[in-house]
């Protein structure tokens, strides 16, 4: 069910990433799409993207097959949330993102209706309650901010047109064209910039731990925790983050695997929540003009995480804080391996 909704999500936002699409062509086909999920017998085919999406646009016709065998109550779900995302697509096709309202706007109209239909889905066979709708708003908003920032240099780089969604009131404060951000001349202001951006994405987090701390179904639970806690590390990763403007910043396979392997319960949630929240928080600079703001969404979520009462109880570590008790075994190890080795240094000489 869930996977079929990402794999229908996925092929609109191919077309709607693709700029080699003309306008005229690109606005029917996401006002449309959510009839042409119904056509599984290659009725309708349109080939565009590349790599994977590329595969998936041109065998869609499976996607619509396994939709078909959806029962009707999930059809209708997705149907309704394919038609209200395709529309919220065709609205900002070649609109400037000017002002932060507009920036959260476009958020909300284009991947609020994707976190209100899974909340539906995941009620709909009454596994779940249904979410408030602001608390699954601020899930999709969280996780397409996250996704926005993180595409910077592959949007601003897309031939023949760059895409453009960091709002003209953030950037217009640190350069003159957004895609000056790239430039090195321009590196302390465009991580001036990527602060402020990370920042404006910190005030859905509270939302999204409310949100999971709601869910009892374990696999819905970990469907909905780890995109989440993939997030918040990529805005870890990305801020106050000089190379984030020379190429992708991406975690580490390694600490994916563990976010993917351990992710089980609420406290590995806010474990991991808390320790990329420090991460964030050490590398604040004081002299950063969103500074104090920074600090204060980040202690606001660590607040929440030690109020939860369940740090210590978690599996998840994102962060291993080396004890006291070890760095003193340590030295003490080392106290006595030079003891030995004087003595026998003295032995040697005396024989």
């Amino acid at each position: 069910m869930a996977c079929v909704f990402y794999l229908i999500l996925r092929a609109l936002d191919t077309v709607e990433d693709d700029t080699s699409i003309a306008t005229d062509i690109k606005l029917p086909i996401l006002r449309a799409f959510h009839q042409h999920i119904y056509e599984y017998d290659r009725q309708w085919h349109f080939s565009c993207g590349t790599g994977d999406c590329k595969v998936l646009m041109d065998e869609f016709h499976h996607v619509s097959t396994a939709f078909l065998e959806l029962d009707r109550g999930c059809q209708v779900v997705i149907e309704d949330m394919i038609k209200r995302t395709g529309e919220a697509m065709a609205q900002f096709i070649g609109k400037e993102v000017v002002t932060v309202n507009d920036y959260d706007a476009y958020c909300q109209y284009v991947v609020g209706p994707i976190g209100l239909g899974m909340s539906k889905l995941f009620h709909n066979p009454g596994m779940e309650d249904l979410a408030p709708e602001d608390l699954s708003n601020s899930v999709a908003l969280l996780l397409q901010k996250t996704n926005i920032i993180h595409d910077y240099l592959e949007d601003i780089n897309e031939i023949p047109e760059a895409r453009k969604f960091w709002p003209r009131e953030i950037w217009c404060k640190y350069v003159n064209q957004l895609e000056d951000l790239k430039c090195d001349e321009n590196s302390e202001k465009a991580v001036e910039c990527l602060n402020e951006m990370v920042t404006n994405s910190l005030s859905h987090v509270e939302d999204c731990l409310t949100y999971l701390s709601a869910l009892r179904d374990h696999a819905i639970f970990r469907a909905s925790a780890i995109p989440l806690i993939m997030s918040i590390g990529t805005l870890a990763l990305c801020y106050n983050n000089k190379q984030f403007f020379r190429g992708p910043v991406k975690m580490r396979r390694g600490l994916a695997a563990v976010v993917f392997d351990q992710t089980n319960t609420m406290p590995d949630v806010y474990g991991a929540f808390y320790d990329f929240a420090s991460m964030m928080k050490s590398n604040v600079d004081k002299k950063d003009p969103n500074a104090m703001k920074t600090l204060r969404k980040i202690e606001a979520i660590q607040s929440i995480c030690r109020d939860s009462g369940t740090l210590n109880k978690r599996k998840l570590h994102i962060v291993r804080i080396k004890s006291v008790y070890s760095s003193i075994m340590i030295m003490v190890l080392f106290i006595v391996l030079a003891v030995i080795f004087a003595r026998l240094y003295a032995n040697l000489n005396d024989n």
